[in-house]
């Protein structure tokens, strides 16, 4: 007769254990400064619109930048590769200009997977974002586009 009530109240004191050793936390400390970095992303994004700028990812992890107008092509570029949902799968990749707006990594890209891609100047002048599904048979087609 106790033994239901008794599973009840263990099970309640492991969830209780659970949650706190794992709790997420829900109000950042830094929200503002983390509110005015959004500000400066979407700025850096519609400066990349307005450039008409855009890019293409091949499958040898190349990428091709372009322009609507003529724009000095950066000498690097930063690919920002972040998982939706494991953080400790996330890589920041350098690109190096190989000419006429090519960039190759410093590294391999992952094989597979879905991803938000962020490229961007190390100075930080514009900003390209897309979500991009990485396929397991090494396909990496794929564009980068101003906004979300």
């Amino acid at each position: 007769m106790i033994a239901l009530p008794a599973s009840a109240v263990v099970g309640g004191l492991v969830t209780l254990a659970i949650a706190i050793t794992h709790a997420d936390s829900t109000v950042d400390d830094n929200w503002y400064r983390d509110g005015k970095a959004i500000n400066r992303s979407l700025e850096a994004e519609n400066r990349a619109a307005r450039l008409g700028l855009a890019a293409s990812l091949d499958a040898d992890g190349r990428v091709r930048l372009s322009s609507a107008i003529a724009v000095p092509w950066p000498d690097r570029l930063n690919l920002k590769l972040r998982h939706p949902t494991f953080a400790d799968q996330d890589r920041n990749l350098t690109l190096r200009h190989l000419g006429q707006g090519r960039y190759e990594p410093d590294e391999a890209l992952p094989d597979k997977g879905e991803w938000n891609v962020t490229l961007a100047p190390p100075d930080g002048a514009w900003r390209l974002y897309h979500r991009l599904r990485l396929g397991p048979d090494g396909a990496r087609l794929g564009s980068v586009e101003p906004g979300r």
